[in-house]
């Protein structure tokens, strides 16, 4: 679980059940983390609220701090704060993956050549 979790918002008061849903949402994606850089990541989530025209909407960003420098960042406007944050989970969990294969680039699937029932001779 991410310890360092910081949740901001401007024009927007935020309430303590959304907080609670942003640390188990976000707070649970280190486990899709290499196991060496899990223990000093901080989260930041600012959650803006901007007035259109057809009505109100929030704009979500997350940007985690990855040590040795890497920053993954993802960032949604909805209207509904509980599905802007399952979206931006699922974009920084796409993110988190590809910067796992970057750190480990033996977890990449090597394509098979078939299953030898035509051999070429």
């Amino acid at each position: 679980m991410i310890n360092k979790v910081d949740i901001s918002g401007s024009n927007y008061k935020i309430e303590e059940n959304f907080r609670k849903y942003v640390l188990k949402k976000i707070g649970k994606l280190d486990r899709y983390l290499p196991r060496g850089n899990k223990k000093d990541v901080v989260a930041k989530v600012v959650v803006t609220e901007v007035n259109r025209d057809h009505g109100n909407k929030y704009e979500i960003s997350v940007a985690m701090e990855i040590p040795g420098g890497k920053v993954i960042s993802a960032k949604d406007e909805c209207s509904n704060l509980y599905a802007g944050i399952d979206i931006v989970e699922a974009k920084l969990t796409g993110q988190i993956r590809r910067f796992k294969l970057e750190q480990n680039p033996h977890l990449k699937k090597e394509k098979k050549r078939g299953h030898g029932l035509f051999k070429r001779g």
